[in-house]
Order: C-alpha cells, then sequence, then structure tokens
C-alpha cells in the first residue's frame, strides 16, 4: 500500500510538472528533459511511470476532471432550482480557469482538438463533467422551469462554447483579465431565453432589491461588464 501512495505521488508531481512545462512552452516544443527539471527529477524516473510524453500529457485531465466534477455535483446538491445551478455551473467553470490557468491553455489550446485524446479515458471524464450542466437543463424542463422545447445540448453548446471563447482569448491576447465579471452576464443571456413566462419574471424580480429589506443572496450586487469590454471579445 505505501509503495502504491508513493508511486501515485511520483506521477501527480510529474504531471503537474508537466502541465506548468506544455501549458507555458507548448506540448511540441516542450521536451522530457524539461518536464524532468520542472519535477526535481530524472528523465529515466518520467519514463518509469509514463512511456511517452503523450501517454503523459493524456494523463494529465484525469485528476483535476474527476475532482473538480465532484466539488460542482457538491456544490449544486446545496444549490435549489436549475437556473440557480446553471448560474453556479457557469461560475464554477470560469473559476476553475481564472485560477488554474496553466490547465486551461492545456485544454484549450492543446487538447481539444487532440483526435486522440478523444480515445483516451480521460476524455471521458472531461465529458462526465459536461453531462452535469446537461443534467441541470433536463431537470429545469422536466420541472417546468425551462421551456418544454429547450434543446438541452444546444443550451449547453451555447454555454460551454461563450466559456471557452472567453479562456481562448484570455489565453492569446491576455483578456478579458477578469473572468468572473461574465458569470450573471452570461447567465442571465441563457436563463431569460429559456425559462417558462412565469419562471422569467421570478427570475427578474429576484435581481431587483427588495423595498425595505435588508440585503440578502437575490439583492447581492450583480456585476455587468461595461460595454467596451464586450467589444473586444
Amino acid at each position: 500500500m505505501a509503495a502504491k501512495t508513493k508511486a501515485e505521488g511520483r506521477r501527480r508531481v510529474i504531471r503537474r510538472a508537466a502541465q506548468r512545462v506544455f501549458a507555458q512552452k507548448g506540448y511540441h516544443e516542450a521536451t522530457i528533459s524539461e518536464v524532468a527539471h520542472e519535477a526535481g527529477i530524472s528523465e529515466a524516473t518520467i519514463y518509469e511511470y509514463f512511456s511517452s510524453k503523450e501517454e503523459l500529457l493524456f494523463s494529465i485531465p484525469g485528476e483535476m476532471e474527476r475532482k473538480t466534477k465532484e466539488t460542482l455535483e457538491f456544490i449544486l446538491d446545496h444549490v435549489r432550482g436549475a437556473s440557480h445551478k446553471i448560474r453556479a455551473i457557469i461560475y464554477h467553470y470560469l473559476w476553475l480557469y481564472e485560477n488554474h490557468l496553466d490547465y486551461g491553455a492545456l485544454i484549450m489550446l492543446v487538447l481539444k482538438h487532440n483526435r486522440k485524446f478523444c480515445e483516451t479515458d480521460a476524455y471521458q471524464v472531461v465529458r462526465e463533467r459536461a453531462r452535469v450542466l446537461l443534467r441541470v437543463v433536463e431537470e429545469g424542463i422536466a420541472s417546468g422551469e425551462f421551456r418544454s422545447d429547450t434543446n438541452p445540448y444546444l443550451v449547453r453548446a451555447m454555454i460551454l462554447g461563450t466559456v471557452e471563447h472567453l479562456i481562448i482569448r484570455r489565453l492569446l491576447i491576455g483578456g478579458p483579465s477578469d473572468l468572473w465579471q461574465f458569470v450573471d452576464a452570461l447567465t442571465d443571456q441563457i436563463i431569460i431565453g429559456i425559462r417558462s413566462d412565469e419562471a422569467r419574471e421570478e427570475w427578474r424580480r429576484a435581481k431587483e432589491p427588495s423595498e425595505g429589506s435588508g440585503p440578502s443572496r437575490s439583492d447581492a450586487p450583480r456585476v455587468k461588464p461595461e460595454l467596451d469590454t464586450w467589444s473586444e471579445l
């Protein structure tokens, strides 16, 4: 057991070093020697755990995706209503990439268009996290919170496509610098479009400050990006 734990710990160190090196230098330009230097081990040690640079690359997302999926599902268990769950998911994605830009670079700029990666177990874990969003939209349709003619796959594509666009722009040109500013704007665009008529009015009222009452979660300040920020996207 101790040997297994030690081996997994070593793999984790190698994966995290590779993530930093691949993200900063580019996968094709980076070398195993540079990964070894970053990890503080020898090249030979890396090959004890990974047979090739490609195998090492494909192994990186698994751990992160499993952990973030578990965290997301835990959070959603404590959120009521599909609309609020969608906001939590959007926040989750933007928070993840805002705080882990190296990981975002690896996913968006290296792995996203790699056909071989789509055949790996790690890719299936990525898909599982995306299915969480799909299930929430389906939940909203079933409860009547969202319109019955809502296409859950299209809604998911719109959300994740926007998130990916924001991340790629951030990685390639350095902006927008604060991804969180788009949480409410993106949420509102989606929710107002798919909510049933009655639920849509409730959503709008929930965003308006209540007269004669103290601040609540629904009354919290909502961040609205300036128009010039949108024009740069």
